[in-house]
């Protein structure tokens, strides 16, 4: 079953975020386009790939009005002790929520019950609180962050501009498509 167009649960979860513990809610989300990643787990491997990726674009995403949340089962603590340990994690500016208990991952549907941890899910929220964009990933393979940023941009494009929508490769100032009989066929 498809989360498109599903609005997401009421949560609250603890975060790592500039230095300090936060409690992070739904409530936190509505209003602005979100971004939600999941990953299996601190102190691994493709993981501080991913987030040091993010963390790159994380200025990027922010012009655009898009929080990023990272998510993995790691309760807030190891994400502070993960964070103080590596360089890469230094990077990360983003909340970094703690889903010890997996009900966040649950939600999402990204838990592994057998391992206890989260598959490599993102999310676009829009301002509603409505999943429009979500792709999920086995562990073994790493996500760009640059495609997730353009999938925001399109979405936010499209949200603004109804009557449009974005063909593949869509960058902003890129020529859309307005759906049409004229089209069929056509492209």
């Amino acid at each position: 079953m498809s989360l498109i167009g599903r609005e997401i649960n009421d949560f609250s979860v603890k975060a790592f975020v500039d230095g300090d513990f936060k409690d992070i809610t739904k409530q936190d989300l509505l209003g602005k386009w979100s971004v939600i990643v999941f990953y299996p787990a601190d102190f691994t491997f493709v993981c501080p790939t991913e987030l040091s990726d993010l963390a790159d674009l994380y200025e990027e995403f922010q012009k655009i009005g898009t929080e990023i949340y990272s998510v993995s089962t790691d309760t807030h603590y190891v994400h502070k002790a993960w964070h103080d340990a590596s360089d890469t994690i230094k990077k990360v500016k983003f909340p970094m929520l703690a889903d010890p208990t997996g009900k966040l991952s649950r939600d999402f549907g990204v838990y592994i019950e057998d391992e206890g941890v989260a598959l490599r899910g993102s999310f676009i929220i829009n301002p509603e609180g409505k999943v429009v964009s979500y792709e999920i990933n086995d562990n073994s393979i790493g996500r760009d962050a640059s495609e997730l940023l353009r999938k925001v941009q399109a979405a936010q494009f499209v949200a603004k501009h109804g009557d449009q929508v974005c063909p593949a490769r869509w960058r902003p100032g890129a020529d859309t498509l307005t759906p049409s009989i004229e089209l069929v066929g056509k492209l």
